[in-house]
């Protein structure tokens, strides 16, 4: 086995309660089902499709304001505004329809840069300011996760052992960590502990891994996969936090023996 977490690293997992910035907000209360943020597919579509909603109408919004300045600069200028949201409006929706028909089929109609691992990451992002509004970005972002990971999972891709990387976050349970530890053994994949998101992106810029399976909660894996999968194939398994953020959390490591083992070439 192959790991590049020292064990005092270890030990600081099992002890320390240092809490993200992600979490500054928190009351210190159980979190809602013990932490289990699990949500359907569709939760994330329809939010998705809200937030385009949103952003037109913003747009629209916008040039309506301006449209008697801007008609005194050139009195052409509003009109261009609004066919060009136009544009923009018909090819946003168009993109929206085809991530639906390549979920939900059995094709993925679009490369990975025009999907999953382009537009998609800043729909994800920006749906997730638009579900805080609402009281459902946890469940939002799990969703948005899980539908991420179905895609990216379905391309089928595979590297060489030396090539995948393994980042597990300081705040896992003895138990899970263990068992993640077991896994990387099996397929002597090294697995490092990545204390904050910066360190983590450290981790990549040194080993250069070709893929990496990364462990984190919602809120962090939003900002892990928004800087570093439109430029690295990642898939991200989520933790449920039953004694709330960033203390012995756990996760599901039949997942992530299947993904480790999907991703290693035979």
């Amino acid at each position: 086995m192959t790991t590049d977490a020292p064990r005092a690293q270890l030990i600081h997992i099992e002890t320390d309660r240092r809490l993200g910035h992600e979490w500054d907000e928190w009351n210190g209360r159980p979190l809602p089902k013990n932490g289990d943020f699990s949500a359907p597919h569709g939760l994330f579509f329809r939010f998705g499709a809200l937030t385009l909603a949103v952003g037109l109408a913003l747009g629209a919004a916008l040039i309506y304001v301006l449209s008697p300045r801007l008609g005194a600069l050139w009195s052409r200028l509003p009109g261009f505004l609004w066919l060009g949201l136009g544009a923009v409006g018909a090819a946003s929706w168009l993109w929206f329809g085809i991530l639906l028909l390549s979920f939900y089929g059995s094709v993925l109609l679009l490369p990975e840069a025009w999907l999953e691992r382009g537009p998609y990451l800043r729909l994800m992002n920006l749906t997730s300011y638009v579900s805080r509004a609402f009281g459902k970005r946890d469940w939002v972002e799990h969703a948005a996760i899980d539908v991420y990971n179905a895609l990216a999972e379905r391309r089928g891709r595979t590297v060489g052992r030396g090539e995948l990387l393994v980042l597990i976050p300081r705040c896992l349970s003895k138990q899970a960590l263990d068992g993640v530890l077991a896994i990387a053994g099996r397929y002597d994949v090294p697995v490092f502990v990545a204390t904050r998101g910066q360190l983590a992106r450290r981790v990549i810029r040194e080993r250069r891994p070709r893929a990496v399976v990364a462990v984190a909660c919602e809120r962090d894996m939003m900002t892990g996969l928004r800087d570093v999968a439109g430029r690295l194939p990642v898939l991200g398994l989520t933790m449920r936090l039953p004694n709330g953020p960033c203390r012995d959390a756990v996760l599901d490591l039949d997942v992530m023996e299947r993904w480790v083992k999907g991703w290693i070439r035979a």
